[in-house]
Protein backbone atom coordinates (compact mmCIF):
# COMPACT_ATOMS: atom_id res chain seq x y z
CA UNK A 1 0.00 0.00 0.00
CA UNK A 2 1.27 3.44 -0.88
CA UNK A 3 1.18 6.00 1.93
CA UNK A 4 0.83 9.74 1.38
CA UNK A 5 1.18 12.53 3.92
CA UNK A 6 -1.86 14.79 4.18
CA UNK A 7 0.26 17.75 3.03
CA UNK A 8 1.25 15.94 -0.19
CA UNK A 9 -2.27 14.89 -1.24
CA UNK A 10 -3.87 16.48 -4.30
CA UNK A 11 -7.53 15.90 -5.03
CA UNK A 12 -7.37 15.46 -8.78
CA UNK A 13 -5.02 14.90 -11.67
CA UNK A 14 -5.36 16.39 -15.12
CA UNK A 15 -4.64 13.15 -16.98
CA UNK A 16 -6.88 10.98 -14.79
CA UNK A 17 -10.59 10.63 -14.21
CA UNK A 18 -10.94 10.87 -10.43
CA UNK A 19 -14.14 10.50 -8.42
CA UNK A 20 -14.45 11.67 -4.82
CA UNK A 21 -17.12 9.54 -3.19
CA UNK A 22 -18.71 10.49 0.11
CA UNK A 23 -19.20 7.56 2.45
CA UNK A 24 -22.97 8.08 2.28
CA UNK A 25 -23.10 7.40 -1.47
CA UNK A 26 -23.76 4.03 -3.10
CA UNK A 27 -20.88 2.96 -5.38
CA UNK A 28 -23.27 0.82 -7.43
CA UNK A 29 -24.76 4.02 -8.85
CA UNK A 30 -21.42 5.13 -10.36
CA UNK A 31 -20.46 4.98 -14.00
CA UNK A 32 -16.95 3.53 -13.71
CA UNK A 33 -16.10 3.80 -17.41
CA UNK A 34 -12.72 5.49 -17.73
CA UNK A 35 -12.34 6.11 -13.98
CA UNK A 36 -8.73 5.67 -12.87
CA UNK A 37 -9.05 6.63 -9.18
CA UNK A 38 -11.76 6.78 -6.56
CA UNK A 39 -11.17 8.69 -3.33
CA UNK A 40 -13.20 7.24 -0.46
CA UNK A 41 -13.73 9.39 2.59
CA UNK A 42 -13.30 8.57 6.27
CA UNK A 43 -14.87 11.67 7.91
CA UNK A 44 -14.14 10.13 11.35
CA UNK A 45 -11.87 7.19 12.11
CA UNK A 46 -14.84 5.49 13.80
CA UNK A 47 -16.94 5.60 10.61
CA UNK A 48 -16.17 2.48 8.59
CA UNK A 49 -18.56 2.83 5.66
CA UNK A 50 -15.67 3.45 3.24
CA UNK A 51 -14.38 -0.08 4.00
CA UNK A 52 -17.66 -1.47 2.68
CA UNK A 53 -17.51 0.81 -0.35
CA UNK A 54 -13.97 -0.34 -1.15
CA UNK A 55 -14.86 -4.02 -0.83
CA UNK A 56 -17.94 -3.52 -3.00
CA UNK A 57 -15.96 -1.68 -5.67
CA UNK A 58 -13.23 -4.33 -5.80
CA UNK A 59 -15.15 -7.58 -5.45
CA UNK A 60 -18.63 -6.95 -6.81
CA UNK A 61 -18.09 -4.14 -9.28
CA UNK A 62 -14.65 -5.28 -10.48
CA UNK A 63 -13.00 -1.86 -10.20
CA UNK A 64 -9.28 -2.24 -10.93
CA UNK A 65 -8.19 1.39 -10.64
CA UNK A 66 -6.76 3.10 -7.59
CA UNK A 67 -8.79 3.25 -4.39
CA UNK A 68 -7.55 6.01 -2.11
CA UNK A 69 -8.50 6.44 1.57
CA UNK A 70 -8.81 10.08 2.59
CA UNK A 71 -9.92 11.97 5.66
CA UNK A 72 -9.39 10.84 9.24
CA UNK A 73 -6.98 8.00 8.35
CA UNK A 74 -4.97 6.60 11.26
CA UNK A 75 -2.05 4.18 11.31
CA UNK A 76 -3.98 1.38 13.01
CA UNK A 77 -6.51 1.29 10.14
CA UNK A 78 -4.01 0.68 7.34
CA UNK A 79 -3.81 -3.11 7.32
CA UNK A 80 -7.60 -3.44 7.25
CA UNK A 81 -7.77 -0.82 4.49
CA UNK A 82 -5.37 -2.81 2.36
CA UNK A 83 -7.33 -6.02 2.96
CA UNK A 84 -10.60 -4.40 1.86
CA UNK A 85 -9.09 -3.15 -1.40
CA UNK A 86 -7.44 0.22 -0.85
CA UNK A 87 -4.20 0.90 -2.77
CA UNK A 88 -3.31 4.27 -1.27
CA UNK A 89 -3.91 5.94 2.09
CA UNK A 90 -3.60 9.65 2.78
CA UNK A 91 -2.62 9.82 6.44
CA UNK A 92 -4.08 12.37 8.81
CA UNK A 93 -1.65 15.26 9.37
CA UNK A 94 -0.54 14.07 12.83
CA UNK A 95 0.36 10.53 11.66
CA UNK A 96 3.95 9.48 11.01
CA UNK A 97 4.59 7.72 7.66
CA UNK A 98 7.57 5.75 9.02
CA UNK A 99 5.48 4.36 11.88
CA UNK A 100 2.66 3.63 9.44
CA UNK A 101 4.90 1.56 7.18
CA UNK A 102 5.86 -0.62 10.14
CA UNK A 103 2.25 -1.81 10.42
CA UNK A 104 2.68 -3.85 7.24
CA UNK A 105 5.83 -5.48 8.62
CA UNK A 106 3.88 -6.64 11.69
CA UNK A 107 1.15 -8.38 9.70
CA UNK A 108 2.72 -10.17 6.73
CA UNK A 109 0.01 -12.74 6.02
CA UNK A 110 -3.51 -13.80 6.91
CA UNK A 111 -5.30 -17.10 7.09
CA UNK A 112 -8.60 -15.67 5.80
CA UNK A 113 -9.26 -14.45 2.29
CA UNK A 114 -10.00 -10.79 1.64
CA UNK A 115 -10.77 -8.37 -1.20
CA UNK A 116 -7.26 -8.66 -2.63
CA UNK A 117 -6.41 -12.31 -1.95
CA UNK A 118 -9.75 -14.05 -2.26
CA UNK A 119 -8.72 -17.60 -1.38
CA UNK A 120 -8.02 -18.47 2.26
CA UNK A 121 -4.54 -19.71 3.13
CA UNK A 122 -5.45 -23.42 3.09
CA UNK A 123 -6.80 -23.10 -0.47
CA UNK A 124 -3.58 -21.43 -1.66
CA UNK A 125 -1.29 -24.25 -0.60
CA UNK A 126 1.00 -25.15 -3.47
CA UNK A 127 0.36 -21.84 -5.26
CA UNK A 128 2.99 -19.14 -5.56
CA UNK A 129 2.03 -16.52 -2.97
Amino acid sequence: MKLIAASAHSTGAEDQKVIELANTEDPRALDLAGVTRIDLSFPKFTDGRAYSQAFLLRRRLGFTGELRATGDVLIDQLVQMERTGFDVAVLRADQNIDFAQRQFDRYRGFYQGDAVTVKPHFAREGEAV
